[in-house]
C-alpha cells in the first residue's frame, strides 16, 4: 500500500491550486511526531506535507489524529465496514484527542448505503436535561452570563449522545464484532500514547480552567504542569470504561456505575453545578432525521437537518451562487468571495430566523433550500459591493410563525470523520464536546461537554420567542455540516470540518474550489480560508488570503485578519478514492 500513497506526490496541478496547497503549512504533524505509527501513517503524513492528497483503490480514511485513522484503517483492512471503522476512529479521537470529542458529547452522521443506494442521518445530539429552565444561563436580572461563567462546570453539560450513536450505527451497519472495535483504543489508553503537539499547546492554553476540577487537573496538569509534548500519556479510567461499553454496550454507559459518576460530577462540580439527572441518561434516544439536500452545478449536498443548521446553510450559500459563474472569476478574485461572503450572510440571517431542533420549532427546511427561494435571494447579490445590511428572508412555509434572532455564541473546536468501505459505503460525520475541553469536568476518564450553551442564552427579544432557545429534552442548535456530495444519486465527496459556526464557511468553501476551481481535493481544504457570516470578512493569517483585504475593504467590508484553524476531512469517490486532511491540524487520510 506504500506505493500507492507514495504514488501521488508525483504532478502538479495549476498554479492557483499549487499556491493553494502551498498556502497553509501543517501544524507540527509531522511523522517524528508521533512515534510508533506504521509505514503507511508516516507515509500519509508525507503527502500531506507535499500538498498532495492520498490516492487507494479501494477502501479510505481521514480523520484528525494518525493513530485515531490507522486505528479505523485496521477495521477497514480487515473487512469491516465504515461504520465499525468510525467506532474505532471515535474511541481514539476520544483519548488523543480529548478536547474536540468523545464519549461525554455528541455526533451528526451521514451514511450512503451501497447496497439500497439510500442515504440516512442520525442525530446523536446531546439534549438539554429535563430539570433545566429556560433561564439556566441567566443572571438574576435575566441578563446572559458571560460565556465562560457559564461553559466551566456543570450547568453547560448535557446528556451525551455519542455512545448511542455508536451503538446504533454499528447494529444497522457494521460487520466486524463489537467488543473488537475498541481493542486499539484500551490498548492505547493502557500503554500511552506520545502527546501531541496540538494538545500539549491547547492544555497549557486553558491550565487555569483546566486546574478548576480536581479529576481534570490530575490528568492534563500533573504536579502542577501542563503535559508536555512528547510525553507519554496513560488513561486506566478510559480503558475501563471503553471495556464496559465493549462488553455491556452503550447501555453501561447511560444507566450503572458510569452513569453515577458522571451524575456526580455534573451535579457536584464546585461553584458551577449542573441538573443533568439519571433519568435524563436513562431516556436518551439517537433519532433518524430526514437529511437536507440542495442543488449546486450537476450535484446536490446532502447531510444533517435540524436541530443542524449545517446543511441548510450550506445548501443556501451554494444555492444563491448557483446562477454566478465563478469558475470564471477564479479563486483569486475579489468579486468571487464578494458573491460567496454575502451569500453566506443571507444564509446566516435565515440562520439566526428560523433554524433550531424541529422537534420544539417548527423549521421550513424544504422552504430555506426551495430553488425559487433561493433564486431570489440570490438576486440579492447582484452589484460590484457589500450589501449594505441583510435581513432575514420569508421562505415557503406552512406555519404562521414570529421568532427573533438569536444570540447564541458557538466556538471553535469538535473533530470530523469521512470513511469509504470496500462495500462502497460512504460516512461523514461531524462529532464534538462543543468548546475545546467542554465543560472542563472528567468523569470516568474522558471530558464532559458544554453543548447547553449552543442555545440562545435569552429566550425572548422585546417578547419575541428565539427559536433557539433552551428548553427541557431540546436539542442545541449546531454549525457542524457533515456532508456528502452527491452526482446522478453516487457519492463523489465526503466532507466536514470542526470550527463553530465558521465549519459552514469552510465546507462550503472547500466544495466550491473543488466542484469550480477545479482543485484536487487536497489543494480545495488547504485554500486559504475567507469567512463572512455576520458582515466582518474574517481572512485567514499568513496566507495569501490577505491580498484581497484591500479589494474587499474598498467593496464596503470591514476585514478582519486571523487565525482560522479548521479541520477539514474529505474523500473525493471517482474511479479510485482521494483523501484529503486539512494542513491546519494533526490529520491523514489513510488507504487501501
Amino acid at each position: 500500500m506504500r506505493h500507492l500513497i507514495l504514488a501521488c506526490i508525483v504532478g502538479a496541478g495549476s498554479a492557483a491550486a499549487q499556491e493553494a496547497a502551498d498556502a497553509v503549512a501543517p501544524e507540527g504533524a509531522t511523522a517524528g511526531t508521533f512515534e510508533a505509527l506504521s509505514a503507511e501513517a508516516a507515509a500519509a503524513l508525507e503527502v500531506k506535507s507535499a500538498g498532495q492528497p492520498v490516492e487507494a483503490e479501494n477502501w479510505m480514511v481521514a480523520a484528525a489524529n494518525p493513530h485515531a485513522v490507522e486505528a479505523g484503517a485496521a477495521m477497514l483492512r480487515a473487512g469491516g465496514s465504515a461504520a465499525d471503522a468510525m467506532v474505532a476512529v471515535q474511541t481514539v479521537l476520544g483519548l488523543v484527542e480529548p478536547q474536540s470529542s468523545g464519549l461525554g458529547g455528541g455526533a451528526f452522521l451521514v451514511w450512503y448505503d451501497a447496497a439500497t443506494g439510500e442515504l440516512t442521518t442520525l442525530d446523536g445530539r446531546e439534549t438539554a436535561p429535563l430539570d433545566a429552565t429556560p433561564t439556566l444561563f441567566q443572571e438574576e436580572n435575566g441578563e446572559p452570563l458571560k460565556f465562560f461563567d457559564a461553559v466551566v462546570g456543570g450547568r453547560s453539560v448535557g446528556t451525551p449522545g455519542t455512545p448511542a450513536l455508536l451503538e446504533t450505527a454499528h447494529r444497522r451497519w457494521g460487520r466486524a464484532n463489537w467488543p473488537s472495535l475498541f481493542e486499539p483504543a484500551i490498548q492505547l489508553a493502557e500503554e500511552g500514547f506520545s502527546v501531541s503537539p496540538r494538545l500539549a499547546g491547547l492544555v497549557a492554553d486553558d491550565a487555569e480552567r483546566l486546574a478548576r476540577f480536581p479529576a481534570t487537573a490530575d490528568y492534563f496538569l500533573p504536579d502542577g504542569a501542563p503535559i508536555a509534548e512528547g510525553a507519554t500519556l496513560l488513561n486506566p479510567d478510559y480503558a475501563a470504561t471503553l471495556r464496559a461499553l465493549a462488553q455491556g454496550g452503550a447501555g453501561a454507559f447511560y444507566t450503572g456505575s458510569i452513569a453515577a459518576e458522571i451524575i456526580r460530577t455534573v451535579t457536584t462540580a464546585k461553584g458551577n453545578p449542573g441538573v443533568l439527572s439519571a433519568t435524563d441518561l436513562a431516556l436518551y434516544q439517537v433519532k433518524e432525521r430526514p437529511a437536507v439536500c440542495a442543488a449546486y452545478r450537476d450535484f446536490e449536498t446532502c447531510g444533517m437537518g435540524p436541530p443542524s443548521s449545517g446543511a441548510l446553510t450550506v445548501g443556501q450559500i451554494l444555492g444563491m451562487l448557483n446562477s454566478y459563474d465563478l469558475a470564471a472569476l477564479g479563486a483569486e478574485s475579489a468579486e468571487a468571495w464578494r458573491l460567496i461572503g454575502d451569500a453566506s450572510r443571507l444564509a446566516f440571517a435565515d440562520r439566526g430566523r428560523y433554524m433550531a431542533d424541529s422537534d420544539f420549532v417548527p423549521v421550513p427546511a424544504h422552504g430555506l433550500v426551495a430553488a425559487d427561494y433561493l433564486a431570489s435571494r440570490a438576486e440579492l447579490l447582484q452589484g460590484h459591493d457589500a450589501l449594505p445590511e441583510v435581513a432575514p428572508g420569508a421562505p415557503e412555509f406552512d406555519h404562521a410563525l414570529m421568532l427573533a434572532d438569536d444570540e447564541s455564541i458557538e466556538l471553535p473546536s469538535t473533530s470530523h470523520i469521512s470513511i469509504v468501505d470496500q462495500y462502497g459505503n460512504v460516512l461523514s460525520m461531524t462529532t464534538t464536546i462543543e468548546n475545546a475541553f467542554g465543560s472542563r469536568l472528567m468523569a470516568a476518564g474522558f471530558l464532559l461537554n458544554n453543548e447547553l450553551t449552543d442555545f440562545s442564552f435569552r429566550t425572548h427579544v422585546n417578547g419575541v420567542p428565539i427559536a433557539n432557545r433552551l428548553e427541557p429534552g431540546k436539542r442545541p442548535r449546531s454549525s457542524m455540516a457533515p456532508t456528502i456530495v452527491l452526482r446522478d444519486g453516487k457519492p463523489v465527496l465526503a466532507i466536514g470540518s470542526p470550527g463553530g459556526s465558521r465549519i459552514i464557511g469552510y465546507v462550503a468553501k472547500s466544495i466550491v474550489a473543488w466542484a469550480d476551481w477545479e482543485m484536487d481535493i487536497q489543494q480545495a481544504l488547504a485554500l486559504p480560508h475567507l469567512v463572512n457570516r455576520f458582515g466582518t470578512y474574517d481572512l485567514e493569517a499568513r496566507t495569501s488570503a490577505e491580498g484581497l483585504e484591500e479589494a474587499l475593504t474598498d467593496m464596503g467590508y470591514e476585514v478582519n485578519i486571523r487565525d482560522l484553524t479548521s479541520g477539514l476531512h474529505a474523500i473525493e469517490i471517482g474511479e479510485g478514492l482521494k483523501g484529503a486532511a486539512d494542513p491546519r491540524r494533526e490529520g491523514i487520510a489513510l488507504g487501501g
